[in-house]
């Protein structure tokens, strides 16, 4: 089974040429995270995690997402994580979190995508996101070759700026970045409600017509991304940023 977590469509866009070429289910875990509630899901397949990468490591909301849900069946994990370079030390941390649900990590595959994280980072040009989403196709098709094949995805090199980065840093990170507060709306509001319904936590409402964010923001970008009107800022972080979304995956 594949089960994925995403905010702008990276994630989803692999989950879904996973599931694709291996004939699997594939499940959101948006839909339970909206509800607050844990998975119970079982599958006869190894489990295949995929989400983004915050900071060098999973994001913490589906980290925890995973340690309150329970897998039944196959007890082999596989994890991939879509990034704009690198994740760091990140499988250190997968496969400690396997040991927590019971399974067998084997391995972490990173999978360089568009970057969409505007508060740090512009966005790729259009040919620049083509580029990336083309070269990822053989990249997930060796993977699902591999899984199928019961191989271990490559082991990472880890080195001394890796593990800082997916520890300290990204504790920094957490500390300081990850708020909803700087998020603005401008009078080109629509008021379509869009960016409520694209939030994969429910963290977002509207009063009088207008987007407010709760205290539970993950900074997937999808309020401010998907926007039709690019109505949503971040501050001034985001200002004059071209927005991004994954194109919907085709098989």
């Amino acid at each position: 089974m594949i089960l994925s977590f995403s905010g702008t469509g990276n994630s989803r866009y692999c989950a879904q040429m996973l599931a694709h070429r291996l004939g699997d289910a594939y499940v959101d875990a948006a839909y339970y995270l909206r509800q607050g509630s844990p998975a119970r899901l079982h599958s006869e397949s190894p489990w295949v995690f995929v989400a983004p990468t915050y900071s060098w490591q999973l994001p913490r909301v589906f980290r925890d997402f995973l340690r309150s849900s329970s897998f039944s069946g196959c007890r082999e994990a596989y994890f991939v994580m879509t990034c704009g370079a690198e994740i760091g030390d990140a499988h250190r941390a997968n496969r400690s979190l396997c040991g927590e649900l019971g399974l067998a990590c084997r391995g972490t595959l990173p999978v360089v995508m568009p970057d969409n994280y505007l508060v740090l980072f512009p966005a790729p040009e259009e040919g620049e996101s083509k580029r990336l989403l083309a070269a990822v196709r053989p990249t997930l098709e060796q993977a699902a070759a591999r899984i199928q094949a019961g191989e271990d995805f490559p082991p990472p090199a880890v080195g001394l700026p890796d593990r800082l980065k997916s520890g300290p840093v990204n504790r920094l990170f957490y500390r300081f970045f990850v708020k909803a507060k700087p998020f603005t709306v401008s009078s080109a509001c629509i008021s379509c409600g869009k960016c409520a319904q694209d939030c994969p936590l429910g963290n977002i409402h509207l009063e009088g017509g207008r987007p407010v964010w709760g205290k539970d923001c993950t900074h997937c970008m999808a309020c401010l991304c998907g926007c039709p009107a690019a109505a949503i800022e971040y501050g001034k972080a985001t200002r004059g940023k071209a927005r991004y979304q994954c194109p919907p995956y085709q098989p």
